[in-house]
């Protein structure tokens, strides 16, 4: 992967971002059509918790990940990723964990 064009590895950073700018947008117009105030007790929970676990995990993502790219140095004498592209993976994959935990922890009712 540490070939991959440039012009590739920008369209999909950019369509990653387009997808969270439109999801956010999409986000904000349901709370405020819905009548309730945008943060509550719960809510704040909810993305805190939300944030808790999708730091943790990434930071245990991003760590897997240079131990990976460590190894396939050592092993192949290639690398994995170059280090943008492991940048940019962690911090995409870090941003879907927070969108998929608050999602989830959203449609649970007994949460606490």
């Amino acid at each position: 992967m540490t070939n991959l064009p440039w012009t590739g590895a920008s369209g999909v950073i950019l369509a990653t971002v387009v997808i969270i700018g439109v999801y956010v947008f999409w986000r904000m117009l349901k709370e405020m059509r819905s009548g309730f105030p945008l943060k509550d007790e719960r809510t704040q929970r909810v993305s805190g918790k939300a944030a808790f676990y999708a730091l943790h995990l990434g930071l245990y993502f991003t760590i897997a990940l240079m131990l990976g790219n460590i190894l396939s140095n050592e092993l192949r004498g290639v690398y994995l990723l170059d280090g943008w592209y492991a940048i940019n993976f962690s911090v995409i994959v870090q941003g879907l964990m927070y969108i998929g935990f608050r999602l989830y922890f959203e449609k649970k009712e007994d949460f606490q």
